[in-house]
């Protein structure tokens, strides 16, 4: 009985063993944790004096957004072995920008999530030339157009996208004679040219054209002058290019025609409103607000949707290697939800991120383009700014 008993430990004591062996074993065999940096580059300039300061706009637009972004992605990631982190460089000199992106690849970061102008993100590209750069911050159409750098996607819609969802929804109301008022600065006349290029697109005709050039107090002149401004001949919408917001916030209810305002102010197309909340969007607005104490825009969302890109992609292909990211992006086989209402996708010609546009008054979403009735062969997203044979971008088969 005794030796029974012995047998029987001797027993145990070698399946401890050999379930301690297997341990350190898998163990062994176990992946290491998968460490993805991204760079966050922000260029911070001194927006200079506002018309109408009466609503402040953050001055860390974009930053939380990629913030929210990397909490989410290290969310899953954690069960995926995989750890997301962010380094944050700011600037509001676009040359010193610049160095500190060089200073963040000398240290091995190859992905990098860009809200900066056209001119400093082109730079940026041709400086960084083996990484991938995302844009959240230059909405110029000549990027997605002919000036193509080969290593940037854009999350942030193009200025096309914008007037095209917005002149959708115009025709659709039959609101389709216009009286355009533009600003005088450069983003002013980009603005004005994008909303007649959809206007020539979808049959929309602008009846007159009038620059605002007020040089007096400007507050004053806005309000008094706006009514006698905008006398024209008979109009159905009032059409306003004023990125900066010198002007466009006083000409709602000062029109001579009673007639409704859009454009960059009135009902406004972006890429993301505080009043989004279908599809899920209502949890990632409250998970925001929560992280940064304010309301989600534009340029935080295309921050937001980068990060989540790349995590995407990652989950997939279980690297970070920027070209490889870089062509599952261009692919249709890379799984991206934006809380819209579609599966996003970027345009294998130009990199520009595939999605619905919002159309917006300050406190209330007003409608979603594309609009029904608006098709293509495609995707009903490609009748939104520049399609295929409008671009002489071809970035999947372009090699960075």
């Amino acid at each position: 009985m005794r030796q029974f008993a012995l047998h029987g430990v001797a027993y145990l004591l070698a399946v401890a063993c050999a379930a301690l062996l297997c341990l350190d074993v898998r163990a062994e065999e176990a992946p290491a944790e998968l460490q993805v940096r991204i760079a966050y580059l922000g260029y911070t300039p001194d927006p200079g004096p506002l018309l109408s300061n009466v609503i402040p706009e953050p001055t860390d637009a974009g930053l939380r957004g990629a913030e929210l972004a990397i909490d989410d992605s290290n969310t899953t990631g954690r069960f995926l072995r995989q750890r997301y982190s962010l380094v944050t460089a700011t600037s509001a000199d676009a040359q010193q920008l610049l160095a500190e992106a060089r200073k963040l690849h000398d240290d091995g970061l190859r992905l990098f999530v860009v809200n900066a102008p056209a001119d400093s993100l082109r730079q940026l590209a041709a400086a960084l030339p083996d990484s991938l750069l995302f844009n959240a911050g230059a909405a110029d159409d000549e990027l997605r157009a002919d000036q193509c750098p080969a290593n940037v996607l854009h999350t942030l819609p193009s200025r096309l996208m914008l007037t095209d969802a917005l002149t959708q929804f115009l025709v659709l109301r039959k609101w389709t004679r216009w009286l355009l008022v533009v600003g005088q600065r450069p983003e002013d006349q980009a603005y004005a040219a994008a909303l007649r290029r959809s206007a020539r697109r979808f049959g929309a005709k602008i009846v007159e054209e009038k620059a605002f050039t007020f040089a007096n107090d400007q507050r004053r002149s806005a309000q008094a002058d706006m009514p006698l401004f905008t006398q024209a001949d008979d109009y159905d919408a009032v059409l306003v290019a004023d990125e900066h917001g010198d002007f466009g916030e006083y000409v709602p209810y000062n029109t001579w025609l009673p007639r409704p305002v859009a454009g960059t102010q009135g009902l406004v197309a972006t890429g993301w409103h505080k009043t989004v909340e279908t599809f899920g969007a209502a949890q990632l607005q409250k998970r925001f607000e929560e992280h940064a104490r304010r309301w989600m825009n534009d340029r935080d969302f295309a921050a937001w949707v980068a990060v989540r890109s790349v995590a995407s992609a990652v989950t997939r292909l279980r690297s970070a290697e920027p070209m490889a990211i870089r062509a599952l992006a261009l692919s249709p086989d890379l799984p991206l939800d934006g809380f819209k209402g579609y599966r996003l996708s970027y345009r294998p010609w130009d990199g520009q991120l595939r999605q619905p546009i919002p159309l917006v008054q300050p406190r209330a979403l007003v409608s979603t383009s594309p609009q029904e009735g608006f098709l293509h062969p495609e995707s009903e997203l490609d009748s939104l700014g520049l399609d295929a044979p409008e671009s002489r971008c071809h970035l999947a088969d372009a090699k960075p």
